[in-house]
C-alpha cells in the first residue's frame, strides 16, 4: 500500500487522515501533544488577572500550554492551538458553512456537507438554555432588522452545561472538535506521531519523496508517496517556503474585536460561546465574553460575571505574509472603516440595553483563522492543486481559501478536506 503523509490534527488534517486511510497507509504528524482543556474556573482565572503572574499575552501558554498568541508589529494578537486537533479544541464549535467564495470558483462542495452532517450531531439547541442576556441581545438584534440566526454548533449541546469554555477546551465532551476523526482514522489503522515538527517537504525530480521533521534535538525523514500539509494558515506557508515553494502575500486572518459594557451579574462568562451571529457586509456581530480581553486589556476591569460583550469578526483584506516564522499583518484603511462601522452598530446594541456609548470599552485586538498565501483560482477548481507544487504533494487547510471568510471556517475547511482527499484517492492511491 502507498504510504501518505498528513501534517497537522486540526479541522483539515484529521479529516485528510480519516479519509485516505485504507486507501494509503498513513502517517499523521502533530507538532504538539495531547490537548488538555483549562481546568480553571473562571474564580481562578480573576486570580491569576489579579496577581498580574501572566502580563503579556505571550505568556499564556504558561498558563495553558494547548494556547499559544503571537502578536504584530502594530500589536494585534494571533491566537492558536497546538496539540491534537489543532485550534478547533479552542474554537465556539461554530457549524457555518461558508462557501461561498469557493463557489465563485466554480467549487460545488453540497456532496461533503452533507456528509458531514450525517457523521456531526449539529443543532441549535443551547438556544434552549440561553441567559437572560443573550435573549435580550437576540431580541434588541431582531428589533433593529439585523436577522440575527442562532448559531449551528457541532456537538450535541442537548448536555451543555453553559460553563463558558467552549474556547479553553470543552471539559465535558459535548462540543465536536477534529479529535474525534482523527480517533476515526487512527482506529482503521493510521498511525500518530506527536512532538513531530515538520520543517519541510523533500523534493526530487519534480516529486515529494517525504518530510523532515524536528523532534526535539533530532532530525528524522518520514517517506511518502503523498504528503497532504493541513498545519493551518500560519504553519502551512512556512513549510512550503522552506521547501522552495513560493507563497502570495495574501494572508487573512478574520480580525475580532469587542465592545463591551459593565452589566453587574449578567454572566456572559458562563454562557455558551458565540450563541448567534448577526451577518454583515464584511464583519459579523456575535455576544462573545473574551477571554484575552479580560486577561490583557487594562479597560477589561470589571468582575468577569459583570462584563457584557459583543463581538465584531471582521472580513479583511489579503494583505499580509508569514515567511520563515516572521509575521507581517496589519489592517487596510478599508478594513478600520469597516471595524468602526461595526463599533459604532455594537454601541447602537447596547444602547438598547441602557449602555451610554461613554460607558463602552474596547478589548484587544486578536485573530485566530489566518488562512490565503496559496488561493485556489479557477483553473484549480477540479485538481485542487496548484501548478506550482509537486504532484504530490496537496493541501487541505485554509490556506487554500481566496479570501477571508469572516466567519467560523471549521465546517468549510472539514468538507474542503474531504474533496482534496478524493481527489488524492483517484490520482494517487492507486499510481505505480
Amino acid at each position: 500500500m502507498r504510504k501518505a503523509i498528513v501534517v497537522g490534527t486540526g479541522a483539515g488534517g484529521a479529516t485528510a487522515a480519516r479519509e485516505l486511510q485504507g486507501a494509503f497507509e498513513v502517517t499523521v504528524l502533530e507538532e504538539g501533544h495531547n490537548f488538555k482543556p483549562l481546568a480553571f474556573e473562571i474564580e481562578t482565572i480573576e486570580r491569576i488577572k489579579k496577581s498580574h503572574l501572566v502580563f503579556d499575552p505571550g505568556l499564556v501558554h504558561f498558563v495553558f500550554p494547548n494556547m499559544r498568541i503571537r502578536k504584530t508589529a502594530d500589536k494585534m494578537v494571533l491566537v492558536n492551538g497546538v496539540g491534537l486537533g489543532g485550534t478547533t479544541t479552542l474554537s465556539a464549535g461554530n457549524a457555518l458553512r461558508m462557501d461561498g467564495v469557493l463557489q465563485a470558483l466554480g467549487i460545488n462542495l453540497d456532496p461533503e456537507f452533507e456528509e458531514v452532517y450525517r457523521e456531526i450531531p449539529v443543532s441549535t439547541c443551547h438556544q434552549k438554555k440561553w441567559h437572560k442576556y443573550t435573549r435580550q441581545l437576540f431580541h434588541i438584534c431582531e428589533e433593529m432588522n439585523l436577522d440575527p440566526v442562532p448559531a449551528l454548533k457541532l456537538g450535541n449541546y442537548e448536555r451543555c452545561l453553559h460553563c463558558g469554555h467552549c474556547i479553553l477546551g470543552c471539559k465535558q465532551g459535548i462540543k465536536w472538535d477534529s479529535r474525534q476523526y482523527l480517533k476515526e482514522a487512527l482506529d482503521k489503522g493510521a498511525t500518530l506521531v506527536t512532538g513531530a515538527r515538520v520543517e519541510r517537504v523533500l523534493i526530487k525530480a519534480g516529486e515529494v519523496t517525504g518530510v523532515e521533521t524536528r523532534e526535539g534535538l533530532s532530525h528524522h525523514f518520514y517517506p511518502a508517496d503523498l504528503v497532504v500539509l493541513a498545519a493551518g494558515g500560519l504553519g502551512t506557508p512556512v513549510i512550503l517556503q522552506n521547501s522552495g515553494i513560493v507563497c502570495e502575500p495574501r494572508l487573512f486572518v478574520d480580525p475580532v474585536l469587542c465592545v463591551a459594557a459593565e452589566i453587574p451579574r449578567n454572566w456572559q462568562c458562563k454562557e455558551t460561546t458565540m450563541p448567534f451571529v448577526v451577518q454583515r457586509e464584511g464583519y459579523i456581530l456575535s455576544p462573545y465574553f473574551d477571554f484575552v480581553s479580560y486577561l490583557f486589556n487594562k479597560d477589561w476591569k470589571y468582575p468577569a460575571s459583570d462584563i457584557l460583550g459583543v463581538m465584531i469578526k471582521l472580513a479583511d483584506q489579503e494583505t499580509g505574509a508569514i515567511s520563515k516564522g516572521h509575521l507581517e499583518k496589519s489592517l487596510t484603511w478599508q478594513d478600520n472603516v469597516k471595524l468602526l462601522e461595526g463599533v459604532e452598530l455594537c454601541q447602537e446594541i447596547l444602547a438598547h440595553l441602557g449602555i451610554k456609548k461613554d460607558k463602552t470599552f474596547l478589548g484587544t485586538l486578536n485573530a485566530g483563522h489566518p488562512g490565503g498565501m496559496l488561493p485556489l483560482t479557477k483553473e484549480e477548481a477540479t485538481t485542487f492543486h496548484a501548478r506550482r507544487l509537486p504532484g504530490n504533494l496537496y493541501i487541505a487547510d485554509s490556506t487554500l481559501f481566496p479570501q477571508s471568510l469572516g466567519n467560523p471556517p471549521i465546517l468549510t475547511i472539514v468538507a474542503l478536506s474531504k474533496r482534496v482527499s478524493r481527489v488524492c484517492i483517484q490520482n494517487l492511491a492507486m499510481a505505480i
